[in-house]
């Protein structure tokens, strides 16, 4: 059953850095379609990722980087078409804002005004990741920030490892926290960074932060739906809970099915018209 009213208001950035003030934990989730992302909206997210993870989720891609802009408004607008009180922000794409800060407003203009999201999220926060955030503030774009392992720059980070264990590395990742809230950023997502690290740079910041392997002491937690939900069976990384089973059930259902249509049982009498 759903968790919304008839009348529920659709969450903004006001509202994401009022969660932090009070102490109240973001709820936020991926979803790439339509039908799921109804689903996460009705239960309750106050997030909604479409994440470029979609190119390994979806399309079946070793790594995020083949994924197109064209590839995020298909997605984005699916899911924005679903949701009525999440806060959707939809992820810029490899190469889509890395160029110059011209190129990366453009693209992202076009992913708003193509997809009705609310946000969109860049990887990293150098001092050129932070001309970036702030050419997309400055035109009324709102940014969602993405520092700790940024899986486009996976080939430079060595692989999906815990980022920030080391002084220098935990150094920079606190100046980068803190170039993307200069910059007007108004979250920022710590992916695969020691907990207390996490917790650290979420006491520095007034913008929330939002953890997927970071830890409990962040402003709220991020997961991808298909791996929460057992979709994505044989990822089984420390920092993910299992909270359904949904492949094992659905993986039953078809083979039930398949049984059912072979010995003649399907249709039956009740899925039959006179």
């Amino acid at each position: 059953m759903s968790v919304l009213g008839p009348k529920t208001k659709r969450i903004t950035v006001r509202d994401l850095l009022e969660f932090k003030q009070r102490g109240e934990r973001i709820v936020a989730l991926t979803a790439y379609d339509y039908t799921f992302a109804r689903i996460v909206d009705e239960s309750g997210a106050d997030m909604i990722l479409v994440g470029d993870s979609v190119g390994q989720i979806i399309a079946g891609h070793e790594s995020t980087i083949p994924v197109t802009i064209e590839d995020m408004i298909y997605h984005g607008r699916a899911v924005r078409r679903a949701v009525k009180r999440a806060f959707v922000v939809i992820d810029m794409p490899f190469l889509s804002f890395q160029v110059t800060p011209e190129e990366t407003l453009r693209n992202a203009g076009r992913i708003m005004k193509e997809t009705g999201a609310e946000a969109v999220k860049l990887e990293g926060g150098d001092e050129e990741a932070e001309r970036h955030v702030r050419a997309l503030v400055r035109a009324g774009i709102p940014v969602l920030g993405h520092l700790g392992l940024t899986p486009q720059s996976v080939h430079v980070l060595g692989g999906f490892r815990v980022q920030g264990r080391d002084a220098e590395g935990a150094d920079r990742l606190r100046e980068d926290a803190a170039r993307l809230e200069a910059a007007g950023a108004f979250g920022v997502v710590l992916e695969l960074v020691p907990a207390k690290l996490a917790a650290e740079v979420t006491q520095a910041l007034t913008i929330p932060t939002i953890g997927i392997g970071a830890g409990p002491d962040v402003d709220g937690q991020i997961l991808v739906l298909y791996d929460m939900i057992g979709l994505n069976e044989d990822f089984t990384p420390r920092f993910l809970r299992r909270f359904a089973e949904v492949g094992q059930q659905s993986r039953k259902g078809v083979t039930d099915y398949a049984a059912a249509v072979r010995d003649g049982t399907f249709p039956a009498p009740a899925q039959s018209f006179e």
